[in-house]
């Protein structure tokens, strides 16, 4: 039995989670194991009606369960971030869930804008420290609404969240194709030497890793370009979130990606990478794939990696028959449809 905290959250989240849990639902059935989902309605209607953006002890009681499945977080009701850092940062930021892992993987050329690309040439996994950089540091303003104002933003990398993430990700590239690139700024970002520097100092431990490094505007055209030149991409939490949004639209749509946020061995956060979409929020437009494959990459944390691979290889079939015009927003199936699709596919 594994319990999962459920935030469905705002916009197209609940639609999204639906689908993902009935899936999870049928594999747990195929695999013979259980799963409880405990519902939390924290998001931006609980916010306005209440005032509370998480409980007294919420994090205390998401960690009595063994992963949260997170739909999505953001309101145009709500002013901006108020509700992604009250939320989705004390998820990231309090549990120390250090790990953010994004798959790039394209399952069917056809959803791809690259000319000529094969599913074999874009399969990379990239891992993005979570808990740092300019997301977590000091910020304000001095002389706010006036002619001299100024807004401050620092950006932060301790040696302990750089030497971490990249044990990590030395890790996971062993575990894959075997080559690792640190993606950086170092050149016009003098902090960011200390990435390399510790980047160097792990390699020694792995001398079987290929390694090399790379600036992040020539990281992006790379990915572009040439995409199989990458196996693992470990890389700050800024750039992360940019490279992976790129990430996705090079394998049709950014409703196709998801992301895991976990402290390795001890607890997980499970989401699709896009935001809350409100304005297809109710319209059954929502692209389910990324809740689904979420849904994937937290039975696989959890131990139930039979079912993880039914998960995507079931996806991987359904993106094959081609029955789904795209991968984007208001595609020829609805959000219940695609979930109808991929179940079809699932089986032992």
């Amino acid at each position: 039995m594994h319990r999962i905290a459920v935030i469905p959250g705002d916009g197209i989240g609940p639609e999204v989670i639906e689908q993902g849990i009935r899936i999870l639902e049928k594999t747990a059935k195929l695999c013979h194991f259980e799963l409880a989902f405990i519902h939390f309605p924290w998001g931006a209607n609980h916010y306005l009606k209440s005032g509370e953006i998480l409980p007294t002890h919420a994090l205390e009681n998401l960690r009595t369960h063994d992963a949260v499945y997170l739909g999505a977080i953001g309101d145009p009701r709500v002013p901006p971030g108020v509700l992604e850092r009250g939320i989705v940062g004390a998820l990231r930021w309090t549990l120390d869930l250090y790990v953010n892992l994004r798959p790039v993987k394209l399952y069917n050329a056809d959803y791809s804008p690259l000319k000529e690309i094969r599913p074999s040439d874009l399969d990379i996994l990239v891992v993005r420290e979570n808990t740092e950089d300019i997301y977590t540091g000091p910020s304000g303003f001095i002389k706010k609404e006036t002619a001299d104002e100024m807004a401050l933003a620092i950006a932060f990398y301790s040696r302990k969240g750089v030497e971490r993430i990249l044990r990590y990700a030395f890790q996971a590239a062993r575990e894959r194709r075997k080559k690792l690139t640190l993606c950086d700024k170092a050149n016009a970002i003098p902090a960011q030497e200390l990435w390399r520097r510790v980047f160097e100092e792990i390699g020694k431990e792995f001398p079987d890793i290929e390694r090399q490094v790379i600036y992040v505007d020539a990281c992006a055209m790379a990915m572009v370009r040439r995409p199989q030149d990458f196996d693992v991409i470990v890389t700050t939490n800024l750039f992360g979130d940019i490279l992976t949004d790129l990430g996705a639209e090079l394998c049709g749509g950014m409703g196709v990606a998801p992301s895991a946020n976990i402290f390795p061995g001890e607890f997980g956060v499970f989401e699709p990478i896009h935001g809350s979409a409100p304005k297809y929020a109710g319209t059954g437009k929502a692209n389910p794939i990324g809740a689904i494959l979420a849904g994937a990459m937290m039975l696989e944390f959890l131990g139930e990696k039979k079912g993880a691979t039914l998960i995507e290889s079931a996806t991987v079939e359904a993106l094959q028959t081609k029955k789904l015009s795209s991968l984007g927003a208001g595609a020829n199936l609805d959000t219940k449809e695609i979930g109808s699709l991929i179940e079809s596919y699932l089986k032992v």
